[in-house]
């Protein structure tokens, strides 16, 4: 999560740690939205020499210049709480906000569900570790839940548990 406040800027982790020293194109992005605050949910990425998100290039590189946040939701906004509003509500402020954005964050697309099927078919085809559905007009809950589906690519070596 990139987390932008009157203290700074923070990337916080899963477990809750602070990777803002590790990718400076993503702080640069954050720091520059027309905000005063905001929380925005996504996957930190670094991609091979072919374009596609590997997990491990995050382990490998301390620090990476060209890892990218993919932004999937938005948490809060100049105070404002938005957990509670729906999904699309959620994605179209966040599509908003990021519109002309620096490289460091990229706004991630959304597929209805027959496009979804086709879009986990590729990614198991290109190696991806997955795809994540969420259900329309759900409100934001952390870890686990009904309205929050992965989907794991069997053949994938994932390093996290994509169990439901």
């Amino acid at each position: 999560m990139a987390r932008r406040d009157p203290v700074g800027i923070r990337l916080l982790t899963r477990n809750g740690h602070d990777w803002y020293p590790r990718y400076p194109a993503i702080v640069e992005a954050v720091n520059h939205l027309k905000v005063r605050s905001c929380l925005i949910d996504g996957e930190a990425v670094a991609c091979d020499k072919h374009g596609l998100a590997v997990f491990d290039l995050l382990r490998r590189k301390p620090t990476g210049e060209h890892v990218f946040l993919f932004a999937f939701d938005l948490l809060e906004l100049d105070g404002q709480d938005l957990r509670r509003e729906p999904l699309e509500t959620r994605k179209a402020t966040l599509a908003s906000l990021l519109r002309g954005c620096r490289p460091g964050v990229c706004l991630n697309g959304h597929l209805e569900h027959e496009d979804a099927a086709v879009a986990f078919r590729h990614a198991c085809v290109l190696g991806c570790e997955g795809i994540v559905s969420k259900r329309l007009g759900s409100i934001y809950r952390s870890g686990k839940c009904k309205d929050w589906l992965k989907f794991k690519n069997p053949a994938a070596p994932a390093e996290e548990d994509w169990g439901n």
